[in-house]
């Protein structure tokens, strides 16, 4: 029984790891020297992409061991929370950001644009990967699920930190006024005064998307998943 949960925190480390080490400056520097940026790119894709395939296989095959009985209550938490999660991946897949992966383009401009969700957060993905994870560890009482949710929970809130200092490394002065006009807390900057909301920049297609795609997901979870997201005796 231990050998599958071994496989999946294998498989986490692996992913989650990854991630923080090969993006990390040194690292990065070395092996862009080497195989040149594109290497690293491609490098960095396959290691990423194949340690979540991992995981997923891995997730699907561990045992189930409990941890904490579950608490039916809970799944409205989830029910509740993953529209605003989904609506944060939409809007910032869908938004120019200095944060993302070649963001670093934008900083060139004379005015680095901080436009529609960002004004909320500069992290609008990962804090949606957040909550979905967040709430799927409550929903979920398991070892699997505690070290996959975990594992995002982790890669999502500590990505945020590991990007900033990231950029502020390379960027230089250039990241203060980004760092200023935005927060990585959501609606820290607005609150402060430092920036104003930007509904216009957010739109009205990007939600609606996002809840689409939440119906989508919600209509076929018990299909893909094997799980229904409902509270027992809602559905």
């Amino acid at each position: 029984m231990l050998e599958g949960i071994n496989a999946l925190l294998a498989a986490t480390v692996v992913f989650v790891g990854g991630h923080f080490f090969l993006s990390s400056l040194p690292v990065r520097a070395w092996i862009g020297e080497r195989i040149g940026a594109g290497g690293f790119r491609g490098l960095y894709s396959l290691v990423a992409g194949g340690g979540l395939l991992w995981m997923l296989i891995a997730y699907g095959r561990a045992p189930y061991m409990e941890v904490w009985p579950p608490v039916p209550a809970l799944a409205w938490v989830a029910l509740l929370a993953m529209p605003l999660a989904f609506v944060l991946v939409v809007c910032g897949m869908t938004t120019k950001s200095p944060t993302a992966v070649g963001g670093e383009a934008l900083v060139d401009q004379p005015n680095v644009p901080i436009p529609g969700i960002l004004r909320v957060t500069r992290h609008p993905a990962l804090w949606g990967v957040a909550i979905w994870a967040a709430s799927h560890l409550l929903v979920n009482g398991d070892a699997a699920s505690l070290i996959f949710m975990g594992g995002f929970l982790v890669l999502s809130l500590g990505g945020m930190q590991h990007i900033d200092a990231r950029r502020e490394a390379t960027l230089g002065s250039a990241w203060g006024p980004i760092k200023l006009r935005s927060s990585a807390i959501p609606f820290a900057a607005v609150l402060s005064r430092r920036t104003t909301m930007d509904w216009p920049g957010i739109g009205l297609w990007r939600p609606l998307l996002g809840l689409l795609l939440y119906i989508v997901f919600l209509g076929g979870h018990l299909h893909l998943f094997g799980a229904s997201p409902f509270p027992p005796g809602l559905m």
